[in-house]
């Protein structure tokens, strides 16, 4: 008989566990709200059109199912769930539910970093535009919504009027309606790609990412493995343990942000205890390191995860998204005859300025044995 997984999202990002778990034999039921871009629903034996955070009715699905487990890739908005529902129905292959807290709110990881002394930028949580006060704060500032990613409502300030406008924006994306306003620290972005078992944390690559210029920071390439000297790889994967055992993750796939500045000082950006999206876990990890990452997160859900060596490997992989401040990329995306292309998908030509992940018009994926610099 077949085993059950339960797979929340059902968007372009969840696609690729979608088909690996087809291709590995599994039931698959996949929940999502049908925003009209759930296209996983065409892939799956059971769709349900209904919102991921609605933990009592997934619940209720998933124990009529009596899946085996249950999961998702690249976004937070589903971990809590994910952790209620699995901790309900005793499927030990998942984080408690505190630890999808404390790796999904900005405002409970910030505390967690200070808690465990892990050196991270100066930070206020707020819950009222009509009540905050950044006299202890020095500018310029970050202002992030307190639970989304993807860099929505994410923002960089230089006073109080830019403050208070960007405070209001991020309250209203926020679910929870708080944000995080912190010190803007200075230097290179990378992330850290781990996997975990029964509470041995395993890196498996250091990610280097290209952003937008301020105020907004929107990804627009990624790149494996990292060009960073091997003494900040050491730190990078310092502190990245630390991070891990702070806020408690122990089975499964995370995904850790972190800044370097100029002087080589590596601080915490943030954690979510699920792969990477921007196809950084979903492919870039496979085509670097030939490790199934996708494999690993669905073995790790239905407790049958076995873990073995991560080898090192001499590919280079990483995507490039296209939006009007990549406008260069077009002429690549009409062009067949570049070897390194693993994969490309052109939504639309109407570029816009990145201002979140949602403004990209479409990505190219490569693997070469160089980094491929476009």
């Amino acid at each position: 008989m077949k085993k059950k997984i339960a797979i929340l999202g059902a968007s372009y990002l969840q696609l690729p566990l979608v088909i690996k778990a087809k291709d590995l034999g599994l039931y698959v039921i996949n929940i999502a709200w049908d925003d009209g871009k759930a296209i996983c629903k065409e892939y799956v034996d059971e769709f349900y059109d209904v919102s991921v955070l609605d933990k009592e009715q997934i619940l209720k699905i998933c124990k009529e199912h009596n899946i085996d487990g249950i999961t998702t890739i690249a976004t937070d908005i589903c971990i809590p769930t994910i952790a209620f529902v699995a901790e309900s129905l005793n499927l030990l292959g998942n984080n408690s539910y505190e630890c999808s807290l404390l790796t999904t709110n900005k405002a409970m990881m910030r505390d967690c970093f200070k808690q465990n002394e892990i050196a991270s930028p100066q930070s206020i949580v707020i819950r009222d535009i009509n009540n905050f006060n950044l006299s202890n704060l020095n500018f310029p500032l970050i202002v992030k919504p307190s639970d989304r990613s993807g860099s929505l409502g994410v923002v960089k300030v230089s006073n109080i009027e830019q403050s208070t406008k960007a405070i209001e924006e991020a309250l209203e994306y926020s679910f929870s309606k708080t944000c995080v306003v912190e010190e803007f620290i200075k230097g290179l972005e990378v992330s850290v790609e781990t996997i975990s078992w029964k509470g041995s944390n395993n890196i498996i690559t250091i990610t280097d990412k290209e952003v937008t210029d301020e105020p907004y920071f929107v990804e627009l390439a990624h790149h494996q493995p990292s060009a960073l000297p091997l003494d900040i790889q050491d730190k990078i994967i310092d502190i990245s343990h630390k991070i891990l055992k702070a806020t408690k993750v122990e089975n499964g796939a995370s995904h850790i942000e972190l800044k370097i500045t100029s002087k080589g000082e590596v601080y915490p950006i943030e954690i979510g205890s699920r792969m990477g999206g921007d196809f950084i876990g979903s492919n870039l990890v496979e085509l670097s390191t030939g490790f199934d990452f996708l494999k690993a997160v669905i073995d790790v859900a239905l407790n049958q995860y076995k873990p073995k060596e991560i080898e090192s490997s001499n590919n280079y992989s990483g995507v490039y998204f296209l939006s009007k401040n990549t406008e260069y990329l077009l002429p690549i995306f009409n062009n067949d005859n570049l070897p390194f292309i693993v994969k490309k998908h052109l939504l639309n030509t109407d570029l816009k300025e990145a201002q979140s992940s949602n403004d990209r018009s479409g990505y190219l994926i490569y693997q070469s044995n160089k980094k491929i610099n476009l």
